[in-house]
Parts: C-alpha cells; structure tokens; sequence
C-alpha cells in the first residue's frame, strides 16, 4: 500500500467530516522519507520561512479568541511524514476541548501541501514555525552537510590528514557528525526556546504546553486526562515537574534470531543505550499488540508518580515554563552532552541538577498518546504501512470508550525499575562536533548571534 493510502478500515472510524484531512492531492505528494532531495528554490524557502516566523501569525484567533496566559499550547514536531501528520490531526479534531488550545506546528522542512494541510485546520487555533538551520535551508554547508565534512567513519588520525570539518573532534564512539541524526536535536531545543522564550503570544504564559510529534495520535480525552493528571500532581506531587500522556508499555515483540523474542516497548528500543550504536539504526522488526492495552482503561484509573526517563516518558510530555526555566539553568549541560537525541540530553541534564532530585512526572497507566510511526529515523522497514497501526489504535480506542473521561484517579509512587535509576556515564554519541554544541548554545541568546546561520539570498 501507497503510505498516502488510508485504508477503508481507518477511514470507516473516522467521521466523514475529518475525512477532508486525509484527502491526498496528488500534485507535490510528500513522500515518506527522512532523506528528501534538495528543493531547487533554496533561497526562495529561507525567506519564506523568515518571513512566516516573523509574522508569528495565529490562524483562527477571530473564531476561537486570543492565547491566555493559561491556554493550553500543543506544540508538535514536523518532518516530512504527511500521512501520519494527517492522522494526527484527525485525532486532535475529535478531543473534546481542542477549540481551548493553541496547536504549534514546529517544521524542519519547508513543503507547500504540508503547510496547506495545517493552515486547513478549522477546529482551533493554529500556528507555524519554521526551524531555520535545517538540512533543507543549508544542503551545501553547517547545519547541513558540508563536502568538507569528515566521514562519519573515518579514523582520527585519517581526519587530520584529510583536513576535514571538526577532524579533532570526533564524538565519544570516534564518529562524526550526521547533519540528519543532529537536526533533531537541534529542533527540539529551537522550538522549545521559540515557543517559552521568543513568541509574542506567549510572553507571559504560565500554562501547560505538551509535546507531540508528527507520528503521534491522541485519544479524544487526552485533554481531560491533562488536567486530571495536573490536579492530581497538585494534591499528591507538587513537586512533579513532568507529566506525561503516553506510557511505554511493554506491548511491542522484538524478533530476533527467528524463535528468541524479548517484550520492549517500541521508543525504548529506538533508544536503548548499545554499545554498538549500528544496531540501534538497523532494527529487527516489530509488531503491534494491541490486546493487552484494554485492563488499563477501567472506571478507577490509575496514574504512576516516578523519575522521569527519556525512553520511557517523552511521547506526550507536558511541562510548563517554571521547568522550562530549571532547565534553561542547565543549558550548556544539554548543549554539550554527547548525544543526539534531545531526550537522552534531557535525562542527562535532570540526573546532574546541583542539590535538587532528578525530574519526577506522573503519567497515565492506560495511554492517551500512541506512537503511529512504522518509518522513520529510526526505521528502515520495508513494508512500512501507516494503516495497519493506526487502524490497531482506532481500535484500541473504540473498545476503551466507555472507560474514557475517568471522573478520578487513583495515584500510585514507584521508584522506577533499574534501568529508570541507572546513572548515564556517556550519551550515545553523534554530537562530538563541535560547531553542533556552539549552534545548540546560540539558540538560547539574542537572534544577532544567530544571523551566521540564516541567509535570506
């Protein structure tokens, strides 16, 4: 199947009134891929995306009102996966309360049918921001790939020789950097610093902001849930700084060697700390269970308070500016880190906070955020199908109904397992370089040391 294909079966689900979401043009299709050509208009795109993020322009705020300081912000990471983005926004379209929030749309990559798919969304409030040190607007040189950049595999000593990019500075496994693994990183940090720090309509926001990504889909409660889960941390944890709608459950089968099968979540193997870091990008295949997911959705619900782990706790993880400034004191910390992932960065960060304990969330047992991707940065299957999760989760989702909207919960303290508490003594590499860590850093200052990066011509 076409991955711009929706099935009968999920499209049967959706009300035909969303349906207009997943319509499919079939001028300019986005593929799915995270290695897309080159635009040939490079110059015409930088300054589109100047021009989009200087505008800061809020779509809908005449039907829906203006952002309160209080306003829920969902803030959602895009690449270049339009029909998992197109599911998304179906599930956002059907949560109760939407028309209460500010959705973000924070993109990496500049693509007409992307931005014409969120600029259609009529249910809320709606915002672009364009990541401006993408691949896309630098393919010749840093952020993107330079040609005198090293190998990634080339020795040290080969480098020097070669007199290539950063030769001096290879990352902690003696690899150099790839512009498409450090650009998530890179991403994340500039729209949490845009959104908390630089927008107009946020200046003085207090309220929660929660963390999507493009291959995400929510239950239509997810909302309720937030603020469940937020009252709840008042009374039993005010010292939670996290929350967090999607749990990594133990609901994936990883094959491996034909018979021999482990049960780990699906983020934790993307993530999971190898010594051989090759074995991260070349994943065993995976197949999605479902059925076991029902038990968690009952009339008394239950909620976890625990430490914060990135492979467990960053899919639908929502924090609010008082965190966002405890992790602003440790910036050059998640800057320097050696690893590309923003989420180990973080976790990095919380277990070295000078005189305080590492971050605590409290997350739902039973899901409201699930992980639709079967392609991606991570994922390099063959046979990759968007239909076949997504019509699983729909399902998922229909047999919970009746056990949606819980009027209470019931909160449970849990010190983690092992693997939760087992202190990180290196990340897992691709952020040795050093132009990276001074990139990450300059993001958090004033936009004049940031014009190096950004050409308009």
């Amino acid at each position: 199947m076409n991955l711009n294909d929706t099935s009968e079966q999920v499209l049967a689900l959706v009300p035909p009134e969303l349906h207009k979401y997943l319509t499919v043009h079939n001028k300019n299709i986005t593929v799915n891929s995270t290695e897309k050509a080159n635009p040939k208009n490079v110059s015409d795109i930088r300054r589109a995306i100047h021009r989009y993020n200087e505008a800061q322009t809020i779509y809908n705020e005449d039907i829906f009102g203006p952002v309160q300081n209080d306003t829920i912000i969902i803030a959602i990471q895009v690449h270049t996966r339009l029909t998992y983005l197109r599911h998304l926004i179906v599930s956002l379209a059907q949560a109760r309360d939407i028309d209460k929030t500010l959705l973000v749309f924070s993109h990496d990559y500049y693509d007409e049918e992307i931005n014409s798919l969120v600029r259609s969304i009529d249910f809320t409030k709606v915002m672009q921001i364009f990541y401006p040190f993408s691949i896309q607007t630098h393919p010749n040189e840093f952020p993107g790939v330079d040609p005198n950049d090293c190998p990634r595999d080339v020795r040290l000593e080969q480098a020097i020789k070669l007199k290539c990019n950063n030769a001096h500075h290879p990352d902690l496994h003696g690899h150099y950097r790839e512009a498409k693994y450090t650009q998530t990183k890179h991403h994340w940090w500039w729209k949490a610093n845009r959104i908390f720090n630089q927008l107009q309509c946020t200046a003085g926001h207090t309220g929660m902001v929660v963390f999507l990504e493009e291959d995400h889909y929510v239950a239509e409660d997810f909302i309720h849930m937030l603020h469940l889960l937020r009252s709840t941390a008042d009374r039993s944890c005010p010292h939670c700084e996290m929350l967090c709608l999607g749990t990594y459950l133990k609901t994936y089968q990883y094959h491996t060697n034909g018979d021999k099968r482990k049960q780990l979540s699906l983020s934790y193997i993307q993530q999971v700390r190898a010594a051989n870091e090759e074995r991260r990008r070349k994943m065993q295949d995976t197949q999605w269970n479902y059925q076991v997911y029902p038990y968690l959705y009952s009339s008394n619900q239950k909620v976890e308070i625990t430490p914060w782990h990135s492979s467990m706790h960053n899919m639908g993880m929502v924090f609010n500016r008082t965190v966002w400034n405890n992790i602003m004191e440790l910036q050059e910390q998640f800057c320097a880190y050696d690893d590309y992932n923003w989420d180990y960065s973080l976790l990095h960060l919380s277990q070295n906070r000078p005189k305080r304990d590492k971050f605590k969330v409290i997350l739902c047992k039973g899901p409201r955020v699930f992980h639709i991707g079967e392609c991606g940065i991570h994922h390099k299957k063959s046979n990759c199908n968007a239909s076949t999760v997504i019509s699983k989760v729909q399902k998922l989702l229909q047999n919970a109904k009746s056990y949606l909207y819980p009027t209470r919960v019931s909160a449970t303290i849990s010190a983690g397992g092992a693997k939760h508490n087992k202190k990180l003594t290196k990340g897992n590499g691709g952020w040795g370089d050093i132009r990276d860590q001074e990139l990450c850093t300059n993001m958090t200052k004033v936009d004049r040391q940031m014009r190096k990066y950004i050409h308009f011509a």
